[in-house]
């Protein structure tokens, strides 16, 4: 799909010189940028629902779990 779309000369020249450098197109340049982007802010939203979700549950751990992670631990000296 073709677009038109307007950016700070800074970045466009920046952009050149980077899709330049590896070998790719300004298309593919930009739209592997777009969709990094996208999927960065995704994640994001992603964990801003579930922390969300668990701020309102308990921490709560099965008790024969506990014991079995505090065996599992080293006998260290602190």
């Amino acid at each position: 799909m073709k677009i038109a779309i307007s950016i700070p000369e800074a970045v466009f020249k920046s952009a050149e010189s980077l899709a330049r450098r590896l070998g790719v197109s300004r298309s593919r340049l930009y739209a592997t940028a777009v969709a990094e982007y996208v999927a960065r802010h995704s994640r994001s939203e992603i964990t801003r629902r579930l922390d969300e979700v668990y701020a309102n549950e308990t921490a709560k751990v099965d008790s024969g779990l506990r014991k079995a992670q505090v065996r599992s631990l080293p006998k260290d000296q602190w």
